[in-house]
């Protein structure tokens, strides 16, 4: 597992992820969590692969990065939640904002039917499902103004303890292993499909009769 990092005084701010979220390598090559979520992904790969070696079950982890979507009930829209709030507006970006890999939904499931065709047991695959591209959380907020063409109030807050300014994958494993490459990659045409599907399925799918 290795990680690409450029550091800032003690403070990584910027992290390529080649196969783990949320951590980082210390100087003795050890990964180290730089916060509990990234903690507790660590510890479920590490229980997954010590299921995998007395189980003959073929297992296969992968690893989300940000999925683009809407909000199940499409509530924005509908006045129900005022707004968005975006958490942090100092970091050295070129907006300031964080920097984040927005996946497509029909990529994921692209990406879970190649796993599946390609599983193994005692042989786990761990991928990351990203574009390996990077986009600030100011890009994604304007996108889904011009997506959904609704006049989103959006607040700026101080950033999340935690959270570092850029994140983004490195899909080169699951390109090379899987033959898996994100093909939905625009931002702007991925949410208005998703807008144009909720204004058209308010209430979801309705019961199979």
């Amino acid at each position: 597992m290795v990680m690409k990092t450029r550091e800032n005084g003690s403070d990584p701010c910027r992290i390529q992820v080649i196969q783990l979220w949320w951590s980082r390598m210390d100087r003795k090559k050890k990964m180290v969590s730089i916060n509990p979520y990234g903690k507790a992904k660590k510890l479920v790969e590490d229980i997954i692969m010590d299921f995998s070696k007395n189980s003959d079950m073929a297992v296969m982890v992968l690893r989300y990065f940000n999925v683009i979507g809407s909000d199940p009930k499409g509530r924005l829209a509908r006045g129900i939640i005022i707004g968005l709030k975006v958490k942090g507006i100092d970091y050295k970006t070129h907006d300031e904002t964080c920097i984040h890999d927005y996946i497509d939904v029909t990529d994921l499931v692209d990406a879970h039917a190649k796993a599946l065709q390609n599983a193994k047991p005692h042989k786990v695959g761990i991928y990351n499902v990203g574009t390996g591209r990077d986009r600030s959380v100011k890009e994604f907020v304007e996108a889904c103004k011009k997506a959904t063409g609704v006049k989103i109030k959006v607040d700026y807050l101080p950033r999340r303890p935690g959270d570092y300014a850029e994140v983004f994958s490195d899909p080169t494993k699951i390109r090379r292993e899987l033959n898996w490459t994100a093909r939905f990659t625009d931002l702007h045409e991925s949410l208005q499909i998703a807008w144009r599907w909720k204004n058209a399925h308010r209430d979801g799918y309705t019961a199979a009769s």
